[in-house]
């Protein structure tokens, strides 16, 4: 699992129990996967369709620095299935963990289109490209 983001948790990301809101947290996932998608898939239209359940391990608390991972399960004809983890920056612990988000990218009247992407690219092999 590749980790992209980090975040450090601040006073406003906190619930009443003093630990990190999970409301927060799922907002920085979901737009982490998006983003990643976003750039994947290279269609700007791209939206979550599904989460599978997702698993709170353990909880972060203020002056935290947490880091979100994420890792390409497949792709489809207009999806990523993607899974994600997040943990600990500093003690490595895992915070929550998502087996399956489906992102699909839609066409300009918000129909699923075909992306055909079958594999990840990396921004320096996109680079390489128009190099050449």
């Amino acid at each position: 699992m590749r980790f992209h983001t980090r975040k450090w948790v601040k006073p406003e990301d906190l619930n009443p129990n003093g630990t990190l809101f999970g409301g927060r947290l799922l907002q920085w996932i979901d737009e982490e996967v998006a983003l990643y998608a976003i750039i994947q898939l290279e269609i700007p239209k791209t939206v979550t369709k599904f989460m599978s359940e997702i698993d709170f391990v353990s909880s972060a608390k203020q002056g935290d620095i947490i880091e979100i991972g994420i890792e390409v399960v497949k792709f489809g004809r207009s999806s990523i299935t993607l899974s994600c983890e997040v943990r600990n920056k500093i003690t490595r612990k895992t915070i929550i963990s998502i087996d399956k988000i489906i992102m699909v990218s839609l066409d300009t009247e918000g129909k699923p289109v075909a992306h055909g992407k079958t594999k990840i690219e990396y921004v320096k092999d996109r680079l390489q490209d128009i190099d050449e």
